[in-house]
């Protein structure tokens, strides 16, 4: 990733005898979906479309067994035979609430979306997020989502795939971050676009993995008191400096759009 003005808010304007004018600056925000837009795991909430709003013990006890993923596909399956069809799931996804202050901050990108290039990495589902998205009227916000296929077959079932394969030991088999956010930020310096600076909103552990890839220029924004939070106050306890990029934990997401605020009022 190219550098600019490392540690400040904007880039210095170029200058010097035949340089074209510079595009305006841009910077990547990345953001996880679960308790980081949306206020709870949206694979708990789901089983509220189940008869009784419950899941059977024995289906329940078998999220022990094998990749979480698998575990959500037995689930859907249930669901599925339980008479659980695309509406009722779509109400469910529609309806759960986002975090504190992340109307805010939706606010403040769409405002600033010259600025920013906004993306979504999750371990959910494409359909959930797309529906919550949508519903929320911030769905354009979004230049791609990552996340795990879905998609509803003949029956009318919600089904569900692994995102990808990996060899990163510290993430589920279905899906590592990092390896999502290095290879689409080699794709769009490819497309000769690149970031000044990159940052990461999230909560979870697996939201750590690519944080630990970011640069000292980033910024990394953990859910306060959530594992991701943990995990870094953790890493700087044990490894002083190898966490590099800038941590700013927050409770309300209007502290993010307040951070970014503040970083665009900066000059060089």
């Amino acid at each position: 990733m190219r550098r600019c003005c490392q540690g400040v808010g904007l880039p210095c304007l170029f200058k010097g005898v035949g340089m074209a004018t510079p595009r305006p600056p841009r910077y990547l925000l990345v953001f996880d979906f679960d308790e980081t837009i949306v206020a709870e795991n949206s694979d708990d909430s789901v089983v509220r479309a189940a008869p009784g709003q419950a899941l059977p013990e024995p289906l329940r006890q078998s999220q022990r067994q094998g990749s979480y993923n698998e575990y959500m596909q037995r689930v859907l399956a249930f669901l599925g035979d339980q008479g659980v069809r695309v509406g009722d799931f779509k109400a469910v996804y529609e309806n759960i609430p986002l975090t504190p202050g992340m109307p805010e901050l939706f606010q403040f990108l769409s405002k600033n979306h010259e600025l920013f290039e906004v993306i979504l990495i999750s371990d959910a589902n494409m359909f959930g997020i797309e529906a919550k998205l949508r519903a929320a009227g911030v769905h354009s916000l979004f230049r791609k989502i990552f996340s795990n296929p879905s998609s509803f077959d003949k029956r009318g079932y919600l089904t569900l795939g692994p995102y990808h394969s990996h060899k990163c030991l510290d993430c589920p088999a279905n899906m590592c971050k990092r390896k999502i956010l290095t290879e689409y930020l080699a794709e769009r310096a490819q497309e000769e676009v690149e970031f000044e600076r990159v940052f990461y909103v999230g909560d979870g552990a697996n939201d750590f993995c690519p944080s630990v890839a970011l640069t000292s220029a980033d910024v990394a924004f953990p859910r306060k008191g959530f594992p991701m939070h943990r995990m870094t106050q953790e890493m700087e306890r044990k490894q002083p400096g190898a966490f590099q990029a800038t941590v700013v934990p927050w409770e309300s997401a209007a502290e993010v759009a307040r951070y970014l605020q503040e970083l665009l009022k900066k000059k060089c």
